[in-house]
């Protein structure tokens, strides 16, 4: 019981996480040319938004989790 436990805790901290940072932005390198010895790359940025219904969702089953783990310990 002590392991769901701490999966409810990392599920609320990665609910709040979610709750507290709303997009995710990362940098994709991309080759567009290669001939030889000439190379050109471009960079694309890219925004990934986390639905807030995911985070809440997470922090209530985290919470339900640490819930259940104490009432069977």
């Amino acid at each position: 019981m002590r392991s769901m436990m701490w999966i409810g805790i990392v599920l609320v901290l990665l609910g709040v996480a979610g709750l507290v940072i709303q997009n995710v932005k990362f940098t994709e390198t991309k080759k567009v040319l290669d001939v030889g010895p000439l190379q050109v790359n471009a960079e694309e940025q890219h925004s990934l938004p986390i639905p807030t219904i995911a985070g809440v969702v997470a922090v209530l089953a985290g919470l339900t989790l640490v819930f259940v783990s104490q009432r069977r310990a």
